[in-house]
C-alpha cells in the first residue's frame, strides 16, 4: 500500500521482511554507485535490524570499499567496551562483515559531548547522506527522537537528548539491558532532519510490540507525538513491516 508518499510493504515474518527489504537497498545502492565514485550510508542499531543487515551484508555484488557507512545514535556515558553500546551492535553485525572505504562513528564517551555534536555535524554536511537504514521505535521514535524532543525542523544535525522511559523500557524489551536502571539517561541522536535529508530511506520495523506505533505513523496525523510519521513525507520513503507489526493495520 501507500499511504502520502509512503510505500508500505507487509510480509508474513521478519525473515522475508529482511531479505526483501536488504535485496531492494542493494539495488540502491548498485544504482547510486553507477552515477557516484562513493556514497553515504547511515545505519541503525537495533534487533529490528537483525536480518536486513545479515541479508544485506551478504550481496556480493555491493562495492562496499565505496560507501562511507555512518551512524544514526549512541548512548552517552557508556565504557568504550561496553557490549551496549550501538557502535558495538554495528562493529559486529555489519562493520566486521565487509570492508567499509570509511566507519564513522559517534563516540558516546567522548569528553566533551557537544564538541562531539558538533564534530559529526560537520561530518553529515561534509558527506551528504544517500541512505537511512532505520527502525521505529515503540513510542514512535526514529533514532533517539522521542515525541517529547522530537523537532521536524530542529536547527541541528546532531544534538545530546534523554530518552523518554517507553524508549528506555524498550532497550530492556530488547534484551540490551537487564532493567530500566542500567540504561542511560542521555543519548547522541541524528534530528529529524538530518534523517530526512537522505535521497532514499529504508525503514524496518518488525515486533508486535511496534504495532501501535506502525499504526500511529500511517493513520494518525504527521505530527512530532509520532515521530515516524514524517516518513509519509518523504520522495523515496519504505516502510518494511512483518504481520505482527502491522496486525493493527490488518484489523481494521
Amino acid at each position: 500500500m501507500k499511504v502520502d508518499k509512503l510505500e508500505i510493504k507487509v510480509f508474513n515474518d521478519r525473515m522475508n521482511l529482511g531479505i526483501e527489504a536488504a535485496k531492494d537497498c542493494g539495488k540502491i545502492i548498485r544504482e547510486l554507485l553507477k552515477e557516484n565514485e562513493n556514497i553515504n550510508v547511515i545505519f541503525g542499531a537495533a534487533p529490528s535490524q537483525n536480518e536486513f543487515i545479515a541479508s544485506l551484508v551478504s550481496n556480493k555484488l555491493i562495492h562496499w570499499d565505496r560507501i562511507n557507512a555512518f551512524h544514526m545514535d549512541e548512548y552517552v556515558g557508556l565504557t568504550p567496551d561496553s557490549p551496549q553500546r550501538l557502535a558495538h551492535y554495528l562493529e559486529e553485525r555489519l562493520v566486521s562483515k565487509v570492508q567499509f572505504k570509511s566507519v564513522n562513528y559517534i563516540n558516546g564517551s567522548a569528553d566533551d559531548i557537544q564538541a562531539e555534536c558538533d564534530k559529526y555535524s560537520k561530518l553529515l554536511m561534509d558527506f551528504p547522506v544517500d541512505i537511512v537504514c532505520m527502525g521505529i521505535g515503540e513510542n514512535g521514535h526514529i533514532a533517539f527522537n522521542d515525541p517529547h524532543v522530537a523537532l521536524f525542523d530542529d536547527g541541528k544535525l546532531v544534538k545530546v537528548i534523554e530518552p523518554d522511559e517507553k524508549c528506555r523500557k524498550q532497550q530492556v524489551n530488547d534484551g540490551s539491558f537487564k532493567n530500566i536502571n542500567e540504561v542511560p539517561n542521555k543519548a547522541i541522536t541524528l534530528t529529524i532532519p538530518a534523517l530526512m535529508a537522505a535521497k532514499y530511506i529504508f525503514c524496518m520495523v518488525p515486533d508486535k510490540r511496534k504495532a501501535e506505533a506502525v499504526f500511529n505513523a500511517i493513520n494518525g496525523d504527521i505530527t512530532e507525538e509520532c515521530p515516524a510519521s514524517i516518513l509519509r513525507t518523504h520522495d523515496n520513503a519504505k516502510l518494511y513491516t512483518d504481520i505482527n507489526s502491522a496486525s493493527l493495520l490488518i484489523n481494521k
